[in-house]
C-alpha cells in the first residue's frame, strides 16, 4: 500500500494514464443566469383521462432550449435523474414523467398505455402555452428511454416524424418478451410490481403474450430509420434485442445510427459518467 500515493500522483499528472476527458457539462456548473435561472417545474400532463405526474428540469438562459424527454423502465426504480441534471447543465431541458398507474400517477398500469403517455407528454410540451412557459424549442426534441422505457421511446418515436432523435438505454423489446415461455415472463413481472397500481403479474403477463406481435419494436424499424438513433447496450442479457433493432433500422436505410456497448449492469450502476458522456456527445452532434 506504500506505493499507492506514488501511483495516484503518476495518474494525476500523466495524461496518457488519466481517465478519458468528458464534457465539461458533467462536472462544471454553468455560469449563473440571475435573469433566467435554472429551475424545476412540477407537471400535470393530461393522458387518457388522467393527469400523470412529471418534472421539468429547465436549463438556465432565456431559451428556448432543446429538450429531452426521458421514459423510465419497469417499474422505474432507476429514473436517470442524474442524466436529467447533466443534460440541463449542457443547456438542454429534461422532462421526466410517470406512466398511468405508476409511481403515483392516476389510472391503471397497462403496457399498451405507456407509449400513449409518452405521446401525451410530447403533445403537452409542444403546446404553445406550455412550450413558452417552459422555454422549449419544439423543433429540437429528443425522446430517450431506459429498459422498458427504451421500448416506449422506440414505439413512440416511430409514430412521431418531428422528433429530432431517439435514445435507447439497455432497451427491452416487450414484443420479444411476450414470446418467451410464460413462466419466465411471470417471473419477470413478479419482481416488477412495486409502485404499479391496479395490475397483477398474471395480467401483465397476459398482456405481453397477447400483444407480442403488436409490441415488437422491430416492426418499427422503417420509420425509425428516418431520424438519428443512439442505442446503448450493457451486459444485462438485453443487448441482442437492441442489436436486432439497430440491424433492422440499418437494413431499412437508416444511416444515422450509432450503437455503443458498455460492460456494466442494466442500471449502468458503475458507468453513470460514461452514460452521460455518450449521450451528451451524441446530442452535441445533432443538427
Amino acid at each position: 500500500m506504500r506505493f499507492l500515493p506514488i501511483l495516484l500522483a503518476i495518474v494525476a499528472f500523466n495524461p496518457a494514464i488519466a481517465a478519458p476527458k468528458v464534457p465539461s457539462a458533467i462536472y462544471t456548473d454553468p455560469v449563473q443566469d440571475t435573469a433566467h435561472p435554472a429551475r424545476m417545474e412540477v407537471l400535470h400532463i393530461p393522458s387518457g383521462g388522467a393527469l400523470i405526474n412529471g418534472v421539468a428540469y429547465l436549463a438556465a438562459g432565456p431559451g428556448p432550449h432543446p429538450t429531452i424527454v426521458i421514459c423510465h423502465g419497469l417499474p422505474g426504480n432507476e429514473k436517470n435523474l442524474d442524466l436529467a441534471q447533466a443534460v440541463r447543465r449542457a443547456g438542454w431541458n429534461a422532462i421526466t414523467f410517470n406512466y398511468r398507474g405508476s409511481w403515483g400517477s392516476p389510472g391503471s398500469f397497462r403496457f399498451a398505455q405507456n407509449p400513449e403517455d409518452a405521446a401525451a407528454v410530447l403533445a403537452y410540451i409542444r403546446d404553445s402555452t406550455n412550450s413558452k412557459k417552459l422555454g422549449i424549442d419544439t423543433s429540437h426534441i429528443v425522446l430517450a428511454g431506459h429498459s422498458m422505457g427504451g421500448w416506449v421511446a422506440a414505439m413512440t418515436s416511430a409514430n412521431d416524424a418531428t422528433l429530432r432523435g431517439t435514445i435507447l438505454i439497455s432497451a427491452a423489446n416487450m414484443g420479444a418478451l411476450g414470446r418467451m415461455p410464460r413462466a419466465e415472463i411471470m417471473k419477470e413481472m413478479v419482481g416488477d410490481m412495486e409502485s404499479l397500481f391496479d395490475t397483477t403479474p398474471d395480467a401483465m403477463t397476459e398482456e405481453v403474450v397477447a400483444s407480442a406481435q403488436a409490441f415488437d419494436f422491430i416492426g418499427r424499424a422503417e420509420p425509425l430509420s428516418r431520424k438519428p438513433l443512439l442505442a446503448l447496450t450493457s451486459d444485462d442479457g438485453l443487448a441482442p434485442m437492441a442489436d436486432a433493432l439497430v440491424a433492422a433500422v440499418r437494413a431499412a436505410g437508416g444511416t444515422q445510427v450509432e450503437a455503443v456497448h458498455v460492460a456494466t449492469d442494466h442500471s449502468w450502476s458503475d458507468r453513470r459518467i460514461r452514460l452521460q458522456t455518450e449521450i451528451l456527445n451524441w446530442l452535441a452532434k445533432l443538427k
